[in-house]
């Protein structure tokens, strides 16, 4: 076996046991790489000297924090190129609605600005950096939650309580087939606001793009609702998107 070939091997183990989100045994990630499990122990004995897998109890094996720290820092690198990416656009959004705009991550069960683009009318929204709200109010994180996987949604509706469940997997049924999520009030009092999904490369949801002002001023027209999609559609083509969702 090559440099190349164990590289290959290595790797296909760290993805295995990313993917199943839980601790295999020996047997089931050489099963899973297609290895003879007496070459998987020594691939296995590699990684652990190096912190990238750790072995939790007898043939219970998960990824080391070494590279769940590599992964966070691949995260913020994300975050940063997304957010230079993204200025440009939120810029003439703001302008060309007069209404501030919010790029916006999910974080678990909240959703999070992460950057934003102020109005300049004296009565706007002023959001907040790493302000975190619940996942399922608003629109930036209903559209969030509308596109992601059956699998996140199903097991994100199973935690919350005291909500109408049926109620909101119709509303992002609705949100999904339109393209948008409008909410009124849902955070803020008197605060009207529009979200669009942002997707990357692999057509999956990454970000939402909202724009957000007070109800007197604000009134939702076709005309906003494409300038908000029309923007995340070029923002999501410029990460790579292949096709429009």
């Amino acid at each position: 076996m090559n440099g190349t070939q164990t590289l290959d091997r290595a790797l296909e183990i760290l993805f295995a046991l990313a993917e199943t989100h839980e601790m295999l045994t020996v047997s089931q990630i050489a099963d899973k790489v297609g290895i003879p499990d007496s070459t998987a122990y020594r691939f296995l004995q590699t990684l652990e000297q190096h912190g990238l897998i750790e072995r939790k109890g007898k043939g219970q094996i998960t990824l080391g924090l070494r590279i769940l720290d590599l992964a966070r820092n691949v995260h913020h690198q994300i975050n940063k190129q997304l957010i230079e990416l993204a200025i440009p656009f939120m810029e003439d959004l703001t302008k060309e609605t007069g209404e501030t705009s919010i790029l916006a991550l999910r974080s678990g069960g909240s959703v999070i600005c992460i950057h934003y683009v102020e109005s300049s009318k004296p009565i706007r929204l002023k959001a907040e950096i790493g302000k975190a709200f619940p996942l399922q109010l608003g629109a930036s994180g209903k559209v969030l939650l509308a596109f992601e996987s059956s699998k996140v949604v199903d097991q994100f509706l199973s935690g919350i309580k005291d909500s109408d469940t049926i109620g909101l997997i119709q509303g992002l049924a609705k949100i999904r087939k339109d393209g948008y999520s409008i909410s009124s009030g849902e955070i803020y009092p008197d605060v009207i606001a529009i979200a669009a999904p942002v997707f990357d490369y692999r057509n999956q949801v990454i970000a939402s793009l909202t724009i957000a002002g007070p109800v007197s001023r604000e009134s939702i027209d076709e005309t906003l609702i494409q300038k908000i999609v029309h923007t995340t559609t070029s923002l999501s083509v410029k990460l790579g998107m292949k096709n429009e969702y």
